[in-house]
């Protein structure tokens, strides 16, 4: 029998779109994006909206900075001492529409030398691990293929 799949982080990102995007949330009054959503009020300090709205993000970016995860992460990253750890690259991209940074991991096999700061990177469905039952899905950083210059 397969594995169910299940988002690490449930609202964060459509896992099974053919166009696969984080989700976040634009104010109706000021048009601040969030990301992660924000779902109750808005964030900017100097807005009293209440009326978000589910926006689809960029897919593609450019990276602001990045770096070598070289210990074991926290919940909800599977850290059992007995688990196979890998060490990965956590990467921070601003969004081509947004200017906003998001954070994430690279896919597998991309390095920091593979993502010099300023270079194009896009989102692409990821796995973050595997268990009996569950194939547990979040999103992944990759050098960015040749696209047609969307900013999304």
């Amino acid at each position: 029998m397969p594995r169910l799949r299940k988002p690490v982080v449930a609202g964060w990102f459509d896992q099974d779109a053919a166009d696969f995007r984080l989700r976040g949330t634009r104010c109706r009054d000021c048009g601040a994006v969030f990301f992660p959503r924000e779902d109750s009020f808005c964030r900017n300090p100097g807005c009293a909206g209440v009326v978000l709205d589910e926006v689809p993000l960029s897919r593609h970016g450019t990276v602001w900075s990045c770096t070598d995860g070289r210990y074991r992460p926290p919940a909800p990253y599977p850290s059992d001492p007995d688990t196979p750890w890998e060490p990965y690259t956590l990467v921070a991209v601003e969004l081509a529409a947004e200017r906003m940074v998001v954070l994430g991991q690279a896919a597998p096999g991309v390095t920091v030398a593979d993502l010099p700061v300023g270079s194009e990177v896009e989102l692409v469905p990821g796995v973050l691990y595997e268990d009996a039952d569950i194939t547990w899905t979040t999103w992944h950083w990759r050098p960015a293929a040749a696209h047609s210059g969307e900013a999304s």
